[in-house]
């Protein structure tokens, strides 16, 4: 499996306590959009498993950079993380993954996401909007306020641009008065709002392995057919 050295361009603050770092792309470094790789850090002072995480990457294939967004903790990979230094390499693995949008342009796609699991989708809805997909997509991304929301301008602006995109920002902890959009937790009755036929879509689920466990649950019993529904845990965020 191959493996690339690839330099930090610059990285940037996009959320609550969340970053995006963007690499310079290396020569034959090919992906699809919804997949990961596994990121070294050449630290020699930390252990092996201290230096690797697996990432997804946030940009489209058809974007300059390769960026990859993480929420920030104590731990000592993300300290690491988080004082690298513009120029520096980490190495990135051979990307792999089948988190990816289907083929079946006439299927409905609809993302059911929490948090951070944000970063897969995002390089998917780039990518279907770069080349006209006709895919039908609505996107419910949850969080607990709108300062949490990663790439909120980003998913924003592919929803004007792209006809067939729909997208849906959830607030759990914000108020109804104090945001003009969806509020609490996706359930039943907030899917129908926004998808007519529960049966008719493929399901991507990804976020914290509790609320995919949850929305899991709450489509089959809602309708919705279970070998349609694709998930991508993020199951910490250490």
């Amino acid at each position: 499996m191959a493996t690339y050295h690839v330099k930090l361009l610059k990285k940037e603050t996009i959320a609550n306590d969340t970053m995006a770092f963007h690499w310079e792309k290396p020569k034959g470094f090919e992906f699809k959009a919804g997949q990961h790789c596994e990121m070294t850090l050449a630290n020699s002072e930390v252990t092996k498993e201290e230096k690797k995480r697996v990432f997804s990457m946030a940009y489209a294939p058809f974007e300059k950079d390769v960026v990859t967004a993480t929420r920030m903790s104590d731990s000592t990979f993300k300290e690491l993380l988080k004082d690298f230094p513009e120029g520096a390499e980490v190495k990135f693995s051979e990307p792999s993954g089948d988190f990816t949008l289907h083929n079946a342009d006439t299927t409905p796609a609809v993302f059911i996401i929490g948090g951070i699991g944000i970063t897969p989708v995002r390089s998917i809805i780039a990518q279907a909007t770069y080349d006209k997909m006709p895919h039908k997509i609505t996107l419910m991304y949850s969080n607990n306020t709108p300062e949490d929301v990663a790439f909120m301008t980003d998913l924003k602006g592919f929803a004007e641009r792209n006809s067939n995109f729909s997208f849906v920002p959830v607030m759990t902890e914000t108020q109804a008065g104090e945001w003009n959009g969806e509020t609490g937790f996706i359930d039943a009755n907030m899917l129908k709002r926004h998808v007519p036929d529960i049966s008719a879509p493929i399901y991507y689920l990804s976020g914290p392995a509790g609320m995919v466990q949850d929305m899991r649950k709450m489509l089959t019993e809602a309708g919705a057919n279970e070998a349609n529904i694709r998930t991508e845990e993020f199951s910490g965020y250490e």
